[in-house]
């Protein structure tokens, strides 16, 4: 839980010091997003080989060396001189970042009993949506006070505090597949032909199922977060007009990044804490795949009538956001559990891996799709095309429940 959410935490803290570093080193907005491109894009694209590692080392290595390479990319970033070491910090913190699912949801997976395993899934998942609602929160907080490399060198510090307690902590990672699966063989990829007999192992006709309904997943969570404050903002002024909730100064160079859309966005975020333990619930009640089949249909049908609660009232934007949130979010464990009911337990780090590099990877193409959309169409069709990502994935996932 404190891997996860300090992951978001780092993650969701680098745009608010984006409006910062445009400042301090003089770079144009072009340049400081191909710099934070890099980071991204290595925490998506490494999960696939994290997995791999997680697979040969176990994920309590993969986690402590994860924590431990976030707190000192950040502190590698407190020093940075120019524009190229914050490049260099951030590529650094984007790769240690990027074994963290497949290690932490590795370690549920074949640590915690079926029973109750949803419920784990749930409050790992409530910790990573405390670190995304409440990380800007916190950096633009500590900003008000403190120079920002002070402020770095501040959030460095319980990642490796975080790092020791995983040193010392006793647990055995694979307590539930020695009881419920008789055992884990350690596996190891040491060349491309084991590699290839892996991922044959992995993709079972159910488990790629599985990938095409989380790829899917993806694409909305990604397509509807990623303009979402825009779309929210432009809700809330046809109610409320230019209104601004002064938390911070007008002069702060934070301030333009909490009008009153980020507080609704945040709120949304929040929601979605309640949203994970009821999906984590849901998993220990249900057949995770029928949840799936439930929570995408939800999906699908919220899109449909977002636009349309939205230019109702205010309360009915708030009935749309909150519902949105909870649905968005009570999905994760539901996706998690069904990863793990369909991936043999020696390779669960790989499984994570693949649905990881398809959410975050392939998902990513969600912000492309809807910006493409929202720049040539309307609104409407953007919310339409995220209920088409939710409708798909809905038939997908409801070919596992006809499986058996």
């Amino acid at each position: 839980m404190a891997g996860h959410g300090l992951v978001h935490t780092y993650e969701m803290s680098i745009p608010i010091l984006m409006t910062i570093w445009l400042l301090e080193f003089s770079v144009t907005a072009a340049v400081l997003g191909l710099v934070v491109t890099i980071g991204y894009g290595l925490f998506g694209v490494g999960a696939l080989p994290g997995g791999l590692l997680v697979d040969r080392y176990g994920s309590r290595l993969l986690i402590v060396g994860c924590l431990l390479g976030m707190g000192l990319s950040f502190l590698v970033l407190a020093l940075s001189p120019g524009i190229g070491g914050v490049a260099l910090a951030l590529a650094v913190w984007g790769i240690a970042a990027s074994v963290y699912h497949p290690a932490g949801l590795a370690l549920i997976s074949n640590g915690v009993r079926d029973d109750v395993r949803g419920t784990a899934f749930a409050y790992h998942g409530m910790a990573g949506n405390g670190g995304i609602a409440f990380g800007p929160l916190a950096t633009a907080l500590l900003l008000l006070a403190f120079e920002w490399r002070l402020v770095v060198a501040v959030l460095a510090v319980p990642a490796l505090l975080a790092a020791v307690a995983g040193l010392v902590t006793e647990f055995d990672e694979t307590a539930a597949v020695q009881v419920t699966d008789g055992g884990r063989d350690e596996s190891s990829v040491d060349s491309l032909s084991a590699f290839v007999t892996s991922t044959r192992q992995v993709f079972t006709l159910g488990f790629a199922l599985v990938f095409v309904v989380v790829m899917f997943n993806g694409l909305y969570y990604r397509g509807v977060l990623t303009f979402l404050p825009e779309l929210l903002d432009d809700f809330l002024v046809a109610f409320v007009g230019e209104f601004r909730l002064e938390l911070f100064g007008p002069e702060s160079p934070v301030a333009e990044e909490f009008d009153l859309a980020q507080y609704v966005y945040v709120g949304l975020l929040t929601i979605g804490i309640g949203g994970q333990y009821f999906g984590g619930k849901l998993t220990d009640r249900i057949a995770p795949e029928r949840g799936l089949v439930g929570m995408l249909l939800t999906l699908s049908a919220i899109a449909l009538v977002f636009v349309p609660a939205a230019e109702a009232s205010l309360a009915t934007l708030f009935a749309a956001s909150v519902a949105l949130g909870f649905a968005l979010f009570a999905m994760q464990p539901l996706t998690q559990a069904t990863i793990a009911k369909y991936s043999p337990p020696d390779a669960r780090g790989l499984s994570f891996g693949y649905t990881y590099l398809g959410i975050f990877g392939i998902g990513a193409l969600g912000a492309t799709v809807t910006g493409l959309v929202l720049t040539h169409a309307s609104v409407v069709a953007v919310f339409a095309v995220l209920a088409v990502f939710a409708a798909i994935g809905c038939v997908l996932a409801s070919g596992l429940v006809l499986r058996g």
